[in-house]
């Protein structure tokens, strides 16, 4: 695989969709000055005798209300996300702290997050366990270093071998010291203000309580068309820079770990699962971004898709197409007996396990 080159192309792409995004903003302060000047135009300029005037500073009004629903929005929902760092983010995602003290593949686990950290160089980040997913994936979180968390479904630990593991943590702290977390997060806020401006239009459409349509139900249509088609394209966009977010982190896993069959193998199990119609756990579109693999379904999901398809990755790392693998691990737990004694009685009563 030419990582390096995959690493180069997929950056360069993104400064390329990055800038496309704040052309789309740009565009779409211009479409929606224009559908309002010819709303104003219809409801009330047109029908009224002598050379067509807007109001004083009507553009400038407008150019500022629509900055301010998508920063303002920007604002809102990234605060949101931020709120509590890495760790309340992926706590509510469903995963846990990892007990690597009661269980062979969490100590596992644990200690390759702990090697990851000396290779890259990075700082080590919390690592956690979603304990009810039998599905293969996994997913980083956090703004920085400094509360970044790497997450692991139950169906990774029990299902993939140490090498393959490696490979999957070695994606995520890709996604975590190249940033993607947080540029995914800021891009989450700028779509989120995109569809606040169709909302806005939307409450102006509505009817009063008499039912009766007021005139600036006609200005309401133009920022909803408006509004709808920035938020098509920022969202379209969003996805587009998430894929190429993919393509450099699998790049990056097979820099650090120097194997392909690594991740490779961590994506052709995953295409063994759902050829068998397993599936992690869904999540909201909101987070989809940072799952090693999208799990999100629906009509538009495949267009909106965060992901390039497993195919896809696979044939960037091995170069040649490869079928799926068994769902089988060379490097099984020791027997009980020989296992470090659990962390809590037989009873379940930890009280370090979450519940979700």
């Amino acid at each position: 695989m030419r990582f390096f080159e995959f690493q180069r192309d997929a950056r360069g792409e993104t400064r390329k969709l990055l800038l496309a995004f704040v052309l789309t903003v740009l565009l779409l302060v211009l479409a929606i000055n224009a559908a309002l000047a010819l709303a104003w135009g219809l409801t009330w300029g047109f029908w009224v005798p002598g050379d067509l005037s807007y109001p004083r500073h009507y553009f400038a009004v407008n150019t500022a209300v629509v900055l301010l629903f998508v920063l303002g929005g920007w604002w809102v929902e990234t605060s949101r996300l931020a709120s509590g760092g890495g760790q309340r983010l992926a706590e509510q995602m469903g995963a846990r702290v990892a007990q690597p003290s009661g269980d062979f593949d969490e100590q596992r686990f644990s200690n390759i997050v702990d090697e990851m950290s000396i290779s890259s160089g990075m700082k080590r980040p919390l690592a956690m366990v979603v304990a009810r997913d039998q599905g293969i994936n996994a997913f980083a979180a956090g703004w920085d270093e400094d509360d970044a968390v790497v997450a692991v479904t139950r169906g990774a630990l029990e299902h993939l071998t140490r090498e393959e593991l490696q490979g999957l943590v070695a994606h995520e702290f890709s996604h975590i010291g190249e940033g993607d977390t947080r540029l995914n997060m800021r891009l989450i806020g700028m779509v989120f203000g995109l569809e606040m401006l169709y909302r806005m239009g939307q409450q102006l459409v509505e009817p009063d309580e008499k039912d009766r349509r007021m005139a600036l139900a006609l200005i309401g249509l133009a920022i909803m068309a408006a509004g709808w088609l920035g938020w098509l394209a920022g969202h379209t966009l969003q996805a587009a820079v998430s894929r190429q977010r993919e393509y450099l982190a699998d790049a990056r896993a097979v820099q650090w770990t120097r194997s392909r069959d690594g991740l490779g193998g961590v994506l052709r199990k995953i295409m063994s699962q759902q050829s068998e119609g397993v599936v992690s756990r869904r999540v909201g579109s909101m987070v989809q971004h940072m799952l090693l693999v999208a799990n999100e379904s629906g009509a538009v999901a495949h267009w909106l898709d965060s992901h390039p398809t497993l195919e896809q990755r696979i044939r960037r790392i091995y170069g040649r197409a490869m079928g799926p693998l068994p769902l089988t691990r060379d490097d099984e737990p020791p027997p009980a007996s020989e296992a470090p004694p659990p962390a809590a009685s037989a009873s379940g009563d930890d009280p370090g396990w979450t519940l979700i």
